[in-house]
């Protein structure tokens, strides 16, 4: 049984006032506990873990730091960036405990990321069906690494998944398949017009090759015109793109194939796709345009995850990794010069969770 030993007073920071900052001075109370021979302090719900500053406060520079860089956050409220860093984390660490991992995944979408220069990359997972990523890490992006995402939900959640979304990255298909086999792969539309793109670059650049002096200066300077979707242009760069399409026949052909290659996916059964393919293919007779011919041996050898997106129960939103790889982008701006990848993690897997409410 433990017993009253004394009090002490203690004084926090809590919520400003406007520019006033405000403090709060209280007594706890102390007791002994014979069992561990040892003196405790009770708990007080409202106090951060830091003993420092309240809850409420600690929820607060969480919430900021969302929106600004720690370097900010503690210009603005004259703390330190070490405390402003611990707040967040801590902030971020009761996020993650407030919305736990869903019993049941039915989609999921699986994209790396890189975190430093030299090709060194982390993995990311996340729920297409409550769009908000799962798990980050691994260490490469090899099968094994993939594996450790399997080991962090479990053999139960794993074998509910239906659906999964990918690029191409064959250790992320062995990986699938070994351990949620049960799951239809789908590969990611944008990955796939990547690489389409980059077909009409090296066609942009043989083109530059091939032509004269005079008709070189109609494709100079013009690679995010042509490869850029056309609603993003501006006024210039639509009259670029017209001037550069009318200019050169051969660019033309790719630039319109590139263009209406996105229709497959407007398709809901594979036949009707096969046979959109097929006519696309077929449309590159005499063309000599070497890339789009090699580009229709990569869909052909990857054609099974490709067509997989016209069945009705795989018609999920294939733009959310896209959409959260921009996202990261924009934190690891945000968190230059902080190489913890404990930090990065929490800022990933906390970037689609809603605030907490803030207790007045």
């Amino acid at each position: 049984m433990r017993t009253f030993r004394d009090r002490r007073t203690h004084l926090v920071r809590d919520l400003d006032a406007a520019e006033t900052r405000i403090y709060l001075e209280f007594e706890y109370r102390r007791v002994s506990c014979p069992r561990c021979d040892s003196v405790k302090q009770e708990t007080l719900a409202w106090l951060a873990s830091s003993a420092r500053f309240t809850q409420r406060y600690e929820d607060r520079i969480g919430q900021q730091c969302r929106e600004m860089s720690i370097k900010r956050v503690a210009e603005l409220n004259r703390l330190s960036w070490d405390q402003v860093r611990r707040m967040e984390m801590s902030y971020m660490g009761r996020l993650i405990e407030r919305t736990p991992l869903p019993d049941t995944i039915n989609a999921a979408g699986v994209d790396e990321i890189s975190v430093k220069r030299g090709h060194e990359y982390r993995i990311v997972v996340a729920s297409l069906d409550e769009r908000r990523p799962l798990w980050l890490g691994g260490s490469g992006r090899t099968e094994e690494d993939m594996k450790l995402f399997f080991d962090h939900i479990g053999p139960e959640r794993s074998k509910k998944i239906k659906l999964f979304v990918m690029d191409m990255w064959k250790p992320f298909r062995n990986a699938v398949n070994a351990h949620a086999p049960q799951a239809e792969i789908v590969f990611d539309k944008f990955h796939v017009l990547m690489h389409l793109s980059r077909a009409l670059d090296e066609v942009r650049r043989s083109e530059y090759k091939r032509v004269n002096e005079k008709e070189r200066k109609f494709i100079k300077g013009q690679r995010y015109t042509l490869l850029s979707n056309k609603e993003n242009l501006t006024i210039e760069g639509k009259r670029s793109l017209k001037t550069l399409l009318k200019a050169n026949r051969r660019l033309h052909k790719a630039y319109l194939l590139k263009e209406s290659f996105e229709q497959m996916w407007d398709y809901s059964y594979p036949g009707a796709a096969r046979t959109f393919f097929d006519n696309w293919k077929a449309s590159l007779k005499w063309q000599r345009l070497k890339p789009f011919e090699e580009f229709t041996g990569l869909v052909e050898r990857h054609w099974a995850g490709i067509v997989s997106y016209c069945h009705p129960e795989a018609k999920v939103s294939l733009g959310f990794m896209e959409g959260l790889n921009n996202k990261i982008r924009v934190i690891q701006r945000r968190a230059y010069g902080i190489k913890d990848q404990e930090y990065l993690r929490l800022k990933v897997i906390t970037s689609f969770i809603k605030d907490a409410p803030i207790k007045a």
